[in-house]
């Protein structure tokens, strides 16, 4: 399953309702938000998974805290206190996006028209669900810290991931990364997903 299917996914659903109802937007809006949260949570833990160290500390994650487990009950959770959910969320986005996150935030806020006060909660609630579906990807593929960027890069729709021999996903986001030289790649990665500066 890609991106794509999850969020169409009744799971995907019941997560925008969860969210829209708790943060007073329309589903609409909500739905607008997730769908280009996800993908750039994922642009930035793919791009944390090139590097080696990037790798084993979202290997490890993955293994301890985030097995996959939290979908198990999901919408118990959303619908429960979420307070707990958005400081693990708050500090997956501080390891994924860095200094980074408010130009992320700013960047879906204005795609989206919802403001940064919304954006931001969302985000922090989503992040922990994203990893969830990793670890459970994880899980059932079997896959090292070696293979996560391969996964990661599965998951966001690359599919022909062929890292091993050259070419697929990495390729892509190797010639997608730091565009313009600034010695930051990120904001060329989600430049794409975000439709531009």
């Amino acid at each position: 399953m890609d991106l794509s299917e999850l969020l169409n996914s009744p799971m995907g659903q019941s997560i925008v309702k969860s969210v829209a109802g708790q943060l007073g937007m329309n589903e609409k809006e909500a739905s607008g938000v997730v769908d280009m949260a996800v993908p750039a949570l994922l642009a930035g833990m793919t791009r944390n998974a090139q590097s080696s160290d990037g790798a084993e500390s979202l290997n490890k994650a993955l293994e301890t805290k985030h097995d996959g487990s939290l979908l198990n009950n999901l919408s118990g959770i959303l619908q429960g206190n979420t307070k707990e959910l958005q400081q693990d969320g708050n500090g997956i986005l501080g390891h994924v996006f860095g200094n980074n996150l408010s130009s992320v935030e700013q960047g879906i806020s204005q795609k989206t028209g919802v403001s940064m006060n919304k954006v931001a909660p969302l985000l922090a609630m989503l992040a922990p669900v994203v990893m969830a579906y990793l670890g459970k990807q994880k899980r059932q593929t079997n896959t090292g810290a070696g293979g996560l960027g391969d996964l990661l890069g599965g998951l966001l729709g690359g599919g022909q991931q062929k890292s091993r021999s050259g070419g697929g996903i990495m390729d892509m986001l190797g010639s997608a990364l730091d565009k313009d030289g600034d010695g930051n790649p990120l904001n060329d990665i989600l430049g794409g997903f975000l439709g531009g500066r």
